[in-house]
């Protein structure tokens, strides 16, 4: 779907995006924005002092509400009040290692921060269509080459894992209690979850994810301590499953009993991507640099092979990956060279839009 075939859509409505200071967040609101849409944020306060929210000034694009996914009235108060077309749901604990240290937390945020965005769907008395942005993890990881369709068992060994899957049964439960697509003309409510793999791009600063580990590394001249050189993940620019979350947008205010359902977002099967060889494209990306294998007898789960089957997003809603692997890393070290430069970051980032809506 074409930039300006998302444009008639969005243009004019009123989008409401939790976790819009995160990384994927804050790109979203620039997308957004450019398709003409009137934005509201809520989420926490971004993480990292050098977050690309304040990197993009995107506080000047959307009304920005700062407040916590778990405080359920002042959610259900700002979502009543702005009554939005749209509700993009983001705002998570968004890390595996973070869900071992944290795991009440993860499952408190990820969980019920999931039921409060429902809930607070069930008294808005205005027609809505609900995103909802879970993980590639949320299936019952075997480790197996098959890559996993939507309709396959949910599970999760680690803590952040678990709760996203459970966050897909309590949409589904909302689905068929509250928002049944069969009786859509009385309820006026839409929704769909979508489960995208290991996203990168420019931007991302957070802690123990690989591409910001790089780029920290790269930009200090520093060796790149590589954990899970063997590990396959569904690598993939941010540019491209946002795509595909605008595009099911787009498909649900057309037809919003249709599409009601979940979908994956990923890279073509032939993607076969592992850590160390997303490493290596980096570093010749960047130009120069160095890594080590850095083995931990003490560390923890995850898994090491994870594969996404995207064949119904391709069939249903016309949607494709425009970037492979590769050239998903290339992207996204040529932001973090440019980000070195610190002026014109928003430019930069502006201009990787346009470049991928018009290639």
């Amino acid at each position: 779907m074409s930039f300006e075939e998302l444009k008639s859509v969005y243009a004019g409505k009123k989008v409401f995006l939790t976790g819009h200071t995160g990384f994927k967040g804050t790109w979203l609101v620039l997308l957004l924005k450019q398709l003409g849409a009137e934005v509201k944020g809520y989420s926490l306060p971004p993480l990292e002092h050098n977050a690309l929210y304040h990197q993009v000034r995107a506080e000047l694009y959307c009304e920005s509400v700062i407040g916590d996914i778990r405080n359920r009235e002042k959610l259900h108060r700002e979502i009543e009040k702005f009554k939005p077309d749209f509700i993009f749901h983001m705002a998570a604990q968004a890390l595996v290692i973070d869900s071992y240290i944290n795991p009440v937390e993860t499952f408190q945020t990820n969980v019920m921060g999931t039921v409060h965005v429902l809930d607070a769907l069930r008294d808005l008395n205005h027609p809505c269509k609900g995103i909802m942005i879970t993980t590639d993890k949320v299936y019952e990881n075997q480790e197996r080459e098959a890559p996993y369709k939507e309709s396959e068992p949910l599970g999760g060994y680690d803590p952040y894992s678990n709760s996203k899957a459970c966050c897909e049964l309590a949409i589904s439960s909302y689905r068929l209690s509250f928002f049944n697509p069969e009786q859509y003309d009385e309820h006026k409510i839409s929704i769909a979850s979508v489960r995208s793999g290991n996203v990168i791009g420019g931007g991302d600063w957070s802690e123990n994810r690989i591409l910001p580990d790089i780029a920290r590394a790269l930009i200090a001249d520093e060796i790149i301590l590589v954990r899970n050189p063997n590990s396959v993940r569904p690598w993939q620019h941010v540019l491209d499953p946002l795509h595909g979350y605008l595009m099911l947008g787009a498909k649900m205010e057309q037809e919003p009993v249709k599409y009601a359902q979940a979908y994956n977002f990923g890279p073509e099967p032939k993607e076969r991507m592992n850590v160390q060889e997303l490493v290596e494209t980096a570093i010749e990306s960047w130009g120069s640099g160095n890594y080590d294998v850095s083995a931990d007898p003490n560390k923890l789960h995850e898994a090491g092979l994870l594969r996404l089957n995207i064949d119904k997003s391709k069939k249903e809603l016309g949607w494709e990956p425009k970037y492979n692997a590769k050239e998903a890393v290339q992207e996204t070290i040529a932001w973090y060279k440019a980000s070195k430069a610190e002026e014109g970051i928003k430019a930069f980032t502006e201009n990787q839009i346009a470049k991928f809506f018009n290639d």
